[in-house]
C-alpha cells in the first residue's frame, strides 16, 4: 500500500517584525496594565484588611455578649430553682 502525503495549500502568513518603537509602545502598555492590576490588588488588600478588622471586632463583641447572656441565664436558673425549693418547702410544711 502506498502512503500519500496530504498537504494544505494555504497562503503563508507574512508577519512583519515589530519596530523598536512598537516594542516600546507594547511594553509601555503592558507596564500600565500591570501597574493598574497592582493598584487594584493594593486596594482589595486594604479593603479586606479593614473588613477583617471589623469582623474580628464584631466577633469579640458577640463572644462577650454571649458570655454575659450565659451568666444571666445561669443566674435566672439559680433563682428559679431556689423559688421552686422554697415552694416545695412551703407546700410540705402545710
Amino acid at each position: 500500500m502506498r502512503l500519500q502525503r496530504l498537504t494544505h495549500h494555504k497562503q503563508p502568513t507574512i508577519l512583519k517584525p515589530m519596530s523598536e518603537k512598537e516594542k516600546a509602545d507594547n511594553g509601555e502598555l503592558d507596564l500600565r496594565k500591570l501597574e493598574q492590576q497592582v493598584e487594584e490588588l493594593i486596594h482589595a488588600c486594604s479593603y479586606l484588611k479593614d473588613e477583617n478588622k471589623s469582623l474580628r471586632a464584631r466577633q469579640d463583641s458577640l463572644v462577650a455578649e454571649r458570655a454575659a447572656l450565659i451568666e444571666k441565664t445561669e443566674l435566672a436558673r439559680t433563682r428559679v430553682e431556689a423559688m421552686i425549693t422554697r415552694l416545695k418547702f412551703m407546700e410540705s410544711a402545710q
